[in-house]
């Protein structure tokens, strides 16, 4: 559910320390939008600490999440290579910590450190690789299923994530949402 990639939250950690010019670590509080959707950027944020929701806002205002974002995950990396504006909007959950680069170095680093290139890419691929699974299975079963898989695989979901904001990622209401986990808990007497 809470996407993170440590080996590359390692290695940009590294680059910090060692003092690499042109990167930078910045602190946001909860509930900041650091990236709008439909609008161009000129940096890419590596996730120190904390959680941010990546989501496509509708036309009505209705967001659909496409992840949460944990440490090592990186976010701002396709407009590098789109030169396009963003698809997604970015926002704090939690109190974030990141290391952010600008677009130029971020290009520079690819082209001259092959370590960092490797990981760039593993964690593109992982990207793609992630979304087919999670959206045919939401799409695939019920309400609950979707609850126990969460639960499953973050178990305090519910005290760190809203429920409008599970309802999203779900693709649900949040009062569907509200109801198949008051079905749950009477069912299992947890969640």
């Amino acid at each position: 559910m809470i996407r993170i990639n440590l080996e590359l939250a390692t290695y940009m950690k590294k680059l910090f320390k060692g003092g690499m010019h042109g990167l930078y670590e910045e602190k946001f509080g909860p509930k900041h939008k650091i990236i709008e959707q439909d609008r161009r950027y000129n940096k890419v944020y590596f996730i120190t600490q904390g959680i941010t929701k990546c989501y496509i806002s509708d036309e009505n205002g209705k967001e659909f999440i496409q992840e949460f974002l944990g440490e090592g995950m990186e976010f701002g990396e396709l407009e590098v290579f789109s030169k396009k504006h963003t698809i997604c909007s970015v926002e704090t959950i939690t109190e974030l910590t990141t290391l952010s680069i600008s677009h130029t170095c971020f290009n520079n680093l690819l082209e001259t450190d092959s370590h960092f290139n490797r990981l760039i890419m593993k964690a593109l691929a992982d990207k793609i690789r992630y979304k087919a699974p999670r959206h045919s299975y939401q799409h695939s079963y019920p309400i609950e299923d979707n609850v126990i898989r969460l639960k499953k695989i973050f178990p305090k979901f519910t005290e760190v994530i809203s429920k409008k904001d599970i309802a999203n990622y779900i693709g649900v209401t949040t009062r569907s949402l509200n109801r198949a986990l008051k079905e749950l808990k009477e069912k299992n007497g947890e969640l």
